[in-house]
């Protein structure tokens, strides 16, 4: 590896310090508005959304793809089984971990958030639409994408990966149904 400057290292730091808290005030801000007509916080949301993409999963995985303590995993999973929206289990050979599964109010919950997701309320997705309307996409972040890679490793990025290709196979786009629905009420007129 070649040898750093500490300027270099202080000015790349720092850089990455001011955007990612100026990021993250407003993902937050959205995030939290998004949940709130189902008095879920943030933990709560990004518990259930791992559980949902990786069909149940110990507290440990929990702790590790949701970027938080071990504790806070298992406190705000036990919140949500109070709720109604998660089981806890144990595995015959694996005694030593606990493991959450969604119940099924649970996987309402999560298709009602996904089915309720309005992007003119992202403030994030606003802040990049001057890219996708020059490029045709949003951007790519792929430079970004690299650096978390080698903060938490593949398997890390492969359950982020796994939870993008869940969502596309889910086609939530209500437009797109609607366009859909609306034809198949033209056809039935029609005949």
């Amino acid at each position: 590896m070649e040898k750093l400057s500490k300027l270099e290292a202080l000015l790349f730091t720092q850089k990455i310090s001011q955007l990612g808290k100026a990021l993250w005030k407003s993902i937050e801000k959205d995030w939290q508005q998004w949940i709130k007509p189902y008095n879920l916080n943030i933990n709560e949301h990004h518990i259930l959304w791992i559980a949902y993409h990786l069909h149940g999963a110990s507290i440990s995985d929990i702790a590790k793809f949701g970027v938080m303590h071990v504790s806070t995993a298992f406190n705000f999973s036990k919140k949500l089984e109070e709720r109604g929206y998660l089981t806890f289990s144990k595995k015959v050979e694996d005694k030593r971990n606990t493991y959450i599964r969604l119940t099924e109010k649970g996987e309402q919950l999560v298709m009602e958030l996904l089915e309720n997701y309005d992007p003119s309320k992202h403030t994030i997705l606003m802040g990049a639409q001057p890219l996708k309307d020059i490029y045709g996409k949003y951007p790519d972040i792929l430079e970004l994408m690299t650096i978390v890679r080698n903060i938490y490793g593949d398997d890390f990025m492969d359950i982020f990966q796994k939870t993008y290709t869940d969502i596309e196979k889910l086609n939530i786009d209500h437009e797109e149904k609607k366009e859909k629905e609306d034809t198949k009420v033209k056809e039935k007129e029609v005949v």
